[in-house]
């Protein structure tokens, strides 16, 4: 059974448990977001969460192996006691389900260090193991730093931060030591957790055969990237605080990945011993060194086959509510603009623009006010307008999109996004496509808030004399675009958001 299927390195073992053989369950707050995942066929999705016991007593019965893969990391300033309380309840259950090992991924902790005196994000995943491995379930708690992966949290900061700045102004932590480790390697001692010897509960360090400092990592990265060299130039005044202030400036990360990344990045992790090796033997080629797994995902980006991203799992504290069903709906107020046009093209070419927008595509209207509403949501604390895309052709359900997420998709007909950016409401985009006999489309566009309070009402009032230039504009232009990927000739220009 897998926890945190639906987040980037959940996402990613399914298959590979799937590939070596084992029959697997996946428990999920919302299955939906694992329904479009090519491997969904294979395997039984169960919905629950791990806070919740029921949910975890149904989802444990009768497995063999359970993977602990969640973390309530930006949940609150209390997410050390939820990760606490739902660490006691997954291990509760195990035991009591007959499950005979649980396998757990969590952090590299500093040597000499006491455990009190870490990061709250450190010490947070020190504790989950430690509380795994006096559970009364045997553990193969797993241990990392730093994972280079496309589409991880830390190869994205890495990679936005070298590529964005030619000349860096650096926390000092930039000279900590750190030992990476290729998502590729992660999956393999993973999957090989699962068949230590019966009775076996330990910890193990995992990480590539390269230790190097954060500002080695920058530079390499410049090398293998094509990218000339860059200046770096530490700072030691520059706090945590406001380190995640600066990642967060120049990355695709909100703060609440932002600041946990920064504070850790303060501490030397390196791995105090291989053990691992004597029960996982290194293959040829494997653990991969740095740029090895660099030149991995930088390959995946550039092919777009990137299978996960950091941002695959929910921002905490986002919307999750589905949309109301009006016109029965009596929940209260809910706003909607409705914009609908004929198109001079076949469905399925305005459907390629549907599906293609958001990222480097733009949102087909008034890019400062979408860019305007990506900054003032970054300085809220959300997400902002910069995760862009997993796949520049290709959406699935439960896919980051800016400051979206796809909530439904029905292919050439339907894509829903959910606001995942800081709003007194909740908020929706939808857009639907028909086409009639003569090949000829309707495209209906819909944008929905269900507002919360006062502030709520005044927001949308504020907004609305707006509507006419960004969603007028926006069904104008994405018609325009798929008439002109129609008929042949080049598509119209997308201004960038």
């Amino acid at each position: 059974m897998v926890t945190g299927a639906t987040g980037y390195v959940g996402g990613r073992l399914v298959p590979e448990l799937l590939e070596a053989g084992h029959r697997v369950r996946c428990l999920a707050r919302s299955p939906d977001k694992l329904r479009d995942q090519p491997w969904a066929p294979r395997v039984e999705v169960v919905r629950g969460d791990v806070t919740d016991p029921d949910s975890v007593a149904d989802a444990l019965r009768g497995m063999d192996v359970a993977y602990y893969l969640v973390h309530a990391l930006g949940s609150g300033a209390d997410f050390e006691e939820t990760d606490r309380r739902a660490a006691h309840l997954f291990a509760d259950a195990a035991a009591e389900a007959g499950v005979r090992r649980i396998v757990y991924l969590g952090g590299l902790t500093p040597p000499g260090v006491p455990v009190q005196d870490l990061s709250p994000h450190l010490r947070s995943r020190a504790e989950v193991g430690e509380i795994f491995l006096a559970s009364p379930v045997p553990a193969t708690v797993l241990r990392a730093a730093v994972v280079i992966g496309s589409g991880s949290a830390s190869f994205e900061m890495l990679r936005y931060l070298t590529e964005r700045l030619p000349v860096m102004v650096t926390p000092s932590w930039v000279a900590t030591r750190i030992q990476p480790i290729a998502i590729r390697d992660v999956l393999r001692y993973l999957v090989a957790g699962a068949g230590m010897p019966q009775e076996f509960n330990r910890a193990f360090g995992i990480g590539s055969p390269d230790v190097m400092t954060y500002r080695d990592m920058m530079e390499r990265y410049a090398k293998v990237a094509g990218l000339r060299h860059r200046l770096i130039l530490p700072v030691p005044m520059l706090s945590p605080g406001l380190s995640s202030h600066w990642i967060g400036l120049v990355t695709p990360e909100p703060p609440s990945v932002a600041r946990p990344l920064a504070e850790s990045l303060r501490y030397e992790v390196v791995c105090g011993e291989r053990d691992i090796v004597q029960y996982v033997p290194d293959e040829p080629g494997a653990p991969l060194g740095f740029d090895e797994a660099l030149e991995l995902a930088l390959r995946r980006v550039r092919e777009a086959q990137v299978a996960t991203r950091w941002s695959n799992a929910s921002v905490p504290g986002a919307p999750s509510d589905p949309l109301p069903s009006d016109p029965d709906w009596a929940g209260g107020s809910l706003y909607t603009d409705v914009r609908e046009r004929d198109v001079e093209a076949p469905a399925a070419a305005l459907w390629r623009v549907v599906e293609g927008i958001g990222g480097e595509h733009g949102w087909y209207s008034f890019p400062l006010a979408w860019a305007t509403h990506g900054w003032l949501d970054r300085l809220a604390g959300g997400v902002g307008l910069r995760r862009g895309r997993r796949d520049a052709r290709r959406l699935r359900v439960g896919d980051s999109l800016d400051f979206w997420r796809v909530e439904e998709l029905v292919p050439g007909r339907l894509l829903r996004l959910r606001a995942e950016m800081r709003l007194p409401g909740l908020a929706w985009l939808e857009m639907g496509i028909e086409e009639d006999r003569h090949r000829r489309s309707r495209y209906r566009q819909r944008a929905v808030f269900h507002p919360r309070g006062l502030l709520g009402h005044a927001y949308w009032g504020s907004v609305s004399p707006f509507h006419a230039v960004v969603f007028g504009g926006m069904a104008r232009d994405v018609a325009k675009a798929a008439e002109a990927d129609s008929d042949g000739s080049p598509q119209a220009s997308v201004p960038e958001a």
